[in-house]
């Protein structure tokens, strides 16, 4: 099936990915994984989005839609795939919908994880992690035997920058702004399905499944 995975920042999109694409056997595409591996090597498209990142502009949609193109060639996407974080607007849409014509193709389902916004501040805002083994926590939810401290190596824990509560919920807002009117244009389709995403992991993925082949 050729998927595409929404859901603002916080919603457990990631998590719930992984598990998809595990249990399907079909690779998550990722624009950002995309440009980090162009640029890396060094290909024609991602030179020139090094240029602009260089200037600190964003990359024009024309260069990440041709890397999204040439990696839906590659052999392992012929079962299908899951598209994360792409399209993000409305154009880049338009623009996905005509390179997969040229393929024969088309979107079958486009999941959207709905969460309240409330929820994933609390989520995003009360996460710290350990800066020498990664381990991660939440204040509320997860919360280490001592408050600060890692449990596995003892060393301090710390909140990352774009985790205060300002720039969640400027994220929620570009989000609702800029990549809720793409599910709005696959929904014209009848290709929506949206999944609550409150609750337990488990229980969530099976919601997701059910979205999937209903």
């Amino acid at each position: 099936m050729r998927l595409i995975f929404f859901g603002p920042p916080g919603a457990g999109k990631g998590t719930q990915a992984q598990r998809l694409i595990a249990d399907r056997g079909i690779p998550q595409i990722s624009t950002g994984d995309l440009l980090r591996a162009n640029r890396a090597q060094k290909t024609d498209l991602g030179v020139q989005a090094q240029k602009f990142m260089d200037q600190g502009l964003l990359v024009p949609d024309e260069l990440v839609i041709g890397m999204v193109d040439a990696r839906l060639g590659e052999s392992d996407c012929d079962g299908g795939y899951v598209l994360d974080g792409f399209p993000r607007t409305v154009p880049q849409a338009v623009a996905l919908d005509s390179l997969l014509s040229r393929r024969g193709a088309t979107i079958d389902k486009v999941l959207v994880l709905v969460v309240p916004d409330e929820l994933i501040v609390d989520r995003i805002v009360g996460r710290r992690s350990c800066k020498n083994c990664g381990a991660v926590y939440h204040t509320s939810f997860s919360p280490p035997a001592t408050e600060g401290v890692c449990d596995a190596c003892g060393d301090p824990l710390s909140q990352r920058m774009d985790d205060t509560e300002e720039k969640v919920r400027v994220r929620l807002n570009e989000y609702a702004h800029n990549t809720a009117p793409v599910a709005d244009y696959y929904q014209q389709r009848g290709l929506v399905a949206e999944v609550d995403g409150v609750g337990d992991i488990d229980a969530i993925y099976v919601r997701l499944l059910g979205a999937l082949e209903g």
